[in-house]
């Protein structure tokens, strides 16, 4: 019997580890053909990631719950995108140089707010101001440009190289190279504040690494709760269609309804991706407390088992999953 049960447990771990699968490359000047030494490749918006040597090269692991782009980042060069990296493990990536990055930048000085103001208001939309979220802190906020449009009552931000941040609560360093941020404010009204959020969004590429100093217990516990009643765990739950199971209620206006009515899903050939369609908005209760709204504004998008979807933008959330920020944000790849 002990026989047989090694047996089976090895088994399992050599199908586990044959998921797994290997790039490996070499990442190179476009001009001068000389490697790029720490060059920094990762896979968007997860826990995988490594950097070059000196000369150029790289070898990183990843499984098929990995759906996010190769990201290739560097100072002072243009960021890479590869998404068709199954079809090729061997690759070899030329890095131009983006002589906008560092350039000078013309900012409005009378916008109606100070450096600090926005600042403030940039870390409270961005990070988050839940506990996690207060958690974090941004240690090169001089990277950002933040602009504020009195007249249109909207503030914006990008950085010029990634941001680096800290989040104490769920242990991650997170390396965020930020697009862009879009900030609305509610229309001025004289008895409330001018700041008050009407919609705000924001793109970028990141990065999760735990922290050296890895406080395990702590990281377990926050995560769960960042995971309990997020984004990631209801898409999870709506490919598995396990609602139930994760604590989750669907509601038509104030009407509980039978979710399958309104949400339809159908297998794609031969692949374990499905197809995800949405007929009306629909509200979300989770644990019987915490409410959310989903709604599509395309018919159609794809989802597969870990939680990945497509047309991250077109998939709106408000409510309390509306107001997840990074401080509460996971890795795709977390519990996996």
């Amino acid at each position: 019997m002990m026989k047989l049960k090694l047996c089976f447990i090895l088994f399992l771990l050599i199908g586990f580890f044959g998921n797994s699968q290997i790039i490996r490359g070499v990442v190179l000047d476009a001009k001068t053909k000389a490697p790029v030494e720490t060059a920094a490749i990762y896979f968007n918006n997860t826990t995988f990631g490594v950097i070059t040597n000196n000369k150029g090269e790289f070898t990183i692991e990843y499984t098929k719950a990995i759906q996010s782009p190769l990201i290739i980042s560097f100072l002072g060069y243009k960021k890479q995108l590869i998404t068709n990296y199954r079809k090729n493990n061997r690759l070899t990536i030329l890095l131009e140089e983006n002589n906008e990055a560092l350039g000078e930048v013309t900012v409005n000085a009378n916008d109606g707010l100070t450096r600090k103001e926005k600042l403030r208001i940039f870390r409270r939309e961005f990070l988050g101001s839940s506990r996690f979220g207060k958690s974090c802190k941004i240690l090169n906020e001089d990277a950002l440009i933040i602009n504020y449009n009195k007249k249109e009552s909207v503030l914006t931000a990008y950085s010029k190289v990634p941001l680096r941040i800290t989040n104490k609560a769920l242990q991650y360093n997170i390396t965020y190279d930020l697009n862009s941020f879009i900030l609305h404010f509610m229309p001025p009204n004289p008895n409330e504040s001018i700041f008050n959020t009407k919609s705000v969004g924001f793109r970028g590429n990141s990065y999760y690494k735990n922290f050296k100093v890895f406080n395990k217990d702590k990281a377990i516990r926050n995560r769960r709760k960042a995971y309990a009643g997020s984004r990631l765990e209801f898409m999870r739950a709506l490919y598995t269609q396990k609602f139930k199971e994760h604590k989750y209620e669907i509601y038509f206006k104030n009407t509980k309804v039978d979710p399958w009515e309104s949400i339809d899903i159908e297998p794609k050939t031969n692949t374990e991706i499905k197809r995800v369609s949405l007929s009306q908005p629909l509200n979300i209760i989770f644990n019987n407390w915490e409410k959310s709204r989903i709604t599509f504004i395309i018919p159609t998008i794809s989802l597969d088992f870990y939680g990945n979807y497509t047309d991250v933008d077109k998939v709106l959330f408000s409510g309390v999953m509306g107001d997840q920020r990074v401080g509460e944000l996971l890795p795709f790849d977390y519990g996996l």
